[in-house]
């Protein structure tokens, strides 16, 4: 069955989606960004702040489905700009155990949503 999860910890949507669905033991969350959940003001700042504030927000919206980064089986990072690779998966490893790192995909597209640098998804198990 299909249970929608949000929480006033992570931006809320900015279009017709939920932050996360959990459907079964399986939760799809919606592509993070840099939207600082308490001012709903968009991050201006270094691309490691940045991608440490999509982290953040990915990690409330775990938390609203009871589930950690451990629980993450795959991830997507759309980045604008592939020269910033090294820099956003320097902080994104932060967030994972080499031993149980989910599988993932990074793609650099021509934008994204606000015009930030970086956005992440994950897809997560009980």
């Amino acid at each position: 069955m299909k249970k929608i999860i949000t929480t006033p910890n992570a931006p809320a949507p900015i279009g017709p989606y939920n932050q996360a669905v959990l459907n079964g033991d399986m939760l799809y969350t919606s592509g993070q960004i840099a939207i600082d959940p308490k001012t709903g003001e968009l991050f201006k700042g270094d691309i490691e702040d940045e991608t440490k504030l999509v982290m953040e927000n990915l990690k409330a919206v775990l938390d609203a489905a009871d589930m950690t980064f451990e629980n993450v089986l795959k991830a997507t990072i759309f980045i604008k700009d592939m020269e910033q690779f090294a820099n956003i998966n320097s902080v994104y490893g932060i967030y994972f155990s080499d031993d149980t790192a989910p599988a993932r995909e990074t793609v650099e597209v021509a934008n994204l949503p606000k015009y930030v640098n970086v956005e992440i998804s994950v897809i997560a198990s009980r």
